[in-house]
């Protein structure tokens, strides 16, 4: 692939970039600090189409492709992670399966408001006993004539106290093990749907992260995507995407605590000389920004992968790893980099050191990864 964006891309950027700077670096150390989900910034999001970025034009949405989609959710991660999450399961794990593997009645039925961000998404697949291994899935969905009972408590669930739609996992075939899990489109406002707290995290924390429980949620077959006890394939597809997205977030996050601490480290003068003249400091401003531009690429090499439709199952693994466990030693240099300040909430590379710590987490654990990348790697002659 060629290293460089083209026009379009890089006209894009800076129209992202202009918007953050407008609207969301004014808001964004207070939503982290409220854990308050800006919806007066979401809803101008959506008309610029931030929430259909990949889905195609007839449904509503932007048609842009996956390099499009990762500089998107980078530029909007480089000032708050949260928001960058947000769009980033809301398009990946959400729009992508329903286009990917819903009937074109229910892409018809549910695309439209998702690509408009007029009804946010959720991926609702982990349990209390439902980590790493998806195929333990506990929910259950009876069929009951021409709908199913679902019985659900699913937590973690990023946009959940907000979400409009809820992807469920669900067991509709006890004796099937890994095939025996369906996805399920829910939403919100069925009799039986309910929302949990919000969980107090760490970090992200603009973004309500809750859980949702389904009692006895009555939800007719056509709403289910794909085949009955295709739900775990569906599910790993679309986290393979999803990892695109969440690389795309840690570059953000790394991208926007470098910019940071150069800002600072001209600033900030010791020994008579701005920080930035010695060389402990700038040592680590050069290791900061080479793994930045090493994660950056493998995220559009990933990317570009997919738009030329090749398997990109070991490449977005690999850029998911990388820009996670890159942005974590990114935003530990950066909080070094400020001393002291860098412990304050008062400046921003505090917020992003606890926003990187969970791109190793989410969307499947690096180690998860790391088992992902081996199986590949043997699987080669």
């Amino acid at each position: 692939m060629k290293c460089e964006l083209t026009s379009k891309h890089r006209v894009l950027q800076r129209s992202v970039l202009s918007f953050c700077r407008r609207e969301i670096i004014p808001v964004a150390k207070a939503i982290d600090d409220e854990a308050r989900f800006p919806w007066e910034v979401v809803e101008k999001m959506g008309r610029l189409g931030y929430f259909g970025i990949q889905a195609p034009s007839n449904l509503g949405g932007a048609g842009l492709d996956a390099v499009s989609y990762a500089i998107v959710i980078e530029a909007l991660s480089s000032v708050c992670a949260s928001l960058g999450l947000c769009v980033a399961v809301h398009n990946s794990v959400v729009v992508y399966p329903i286009l990917a593997f819903g009937s074109p009645e229910l892409q018809q039925q549910l695309i439209p408001p998702l690509a408009r961000g007029a009804k946010i998404g959720a991926f609702c697949l982990t349990e209390p006993n439902v980590g790493s291994d998806a195929s333990a899935v506990e929910a259950t969905a009876v069929r009951d004539g021409d709908h199913y009972v679902i019985n659900a408590n699913k937590i973690f669930v990023t946009n959940g106290g907000v979400a409009d739609l809820c992807l469920i996992f669900a067991r509709t075939d006890p004796t099937a093990g890994p095939k025996g899990i369906s996805v399920i489109a829910v939403e919100r406002g069925t009799p039986g749907f309910h929302v949990g707290d919000t969980e107090e995290l760490m970090g992200v924390r603009a973004n309500p992260v809750s859980s949702i429980r389904l009692h006895d949620c009555r939800v007719p077959l056509t709403q289910r995507v794909g085949e009955e006890g295709a739900g775990l394939a569906i599910g790993l597809a679309a986290l393979n995407v999803g990892r695109i997205g969440i690389a795309a977030q840690a570059c953000g996050i790394a991208q926007g605590a470098l910019e940071v601490s150069i800002q600072y480290a001209k600033q900030r003068h010791q020994f008579k000389v701005p920080i930035a003249r010695h060389q402990a400091i700038q040592l680590m401003l050069a290791d900061m920004a080479t793994d930045l531009e090493a994660a950056r690429l493998l995220v559009y090499r990933a990317a570009d992968q997919r738009d030329r439709q090749q398997p990109f199952a070991q490449e977005s693994a690999m850029a998911k790893l990388f820009a996670a466990e890159a942005a974590c030693r990114i935003t530990d240099l950066a909080v070094q980099i400020h001393g002291g300040y860098g412990y304050s909430k008062h400046y921003p590379v505090e917020r992003y050191y606890r926003d990187a710590r969970v791109t190793r987490l989410y969307e499947g654990t690096s180690e998860v990864h790391r088992m992902v990348i081996a199986r590949q790697v043997l699987a080669k002659p």
